[in-house]
């Protein structure tokens, strides 16, 4: 058994990750997120999925990122760069390449 580095749990099913050559020891998904998951620069939410990063900065989504003044975003779901028209939320949300 090993012990969960965020709650202290003791638990036979842990598991470990490493990343950034650091190894981390969790006892559930909640606990690994709560630890290693990014945060939005804008709402603060932990981003749980690809979620985007322009200027160094990460966020979850294209609405976050225009209210911090970004017209270009990478989005870590495929490599292409996305421009952020002011209706472009919903199409970030499923995924889809936005034209200009």
């Amino acid at each position: 058994m090993a012990q969960c580095e965020v709650c202290g749990n003791d638990y036979h099913l842990s598991f470990e990750i490493i990343t950034a050559g650091s190894k981390h020891t969790f006892d559930c998904f909640e606990c690994a997120i709560h630890k290693l998951a990014p945060i939005c620069s804008h709402c603060g939410c932990k981003i749980i999925g690809h979620g985007s990063e322009a200027n160094n900065n990460f966020y979850c989504c294209a609405s976050c990122a225009r209210h911090e003044g970004v017209s270009t975003v990478k989005s870590f779901a495929s490599s292409s760069l996305w421009l952020l028209p002011a209706n472009s939320t919903s199409k970030i949300a499923a995924g889809l390449p936005i034209s200009t």
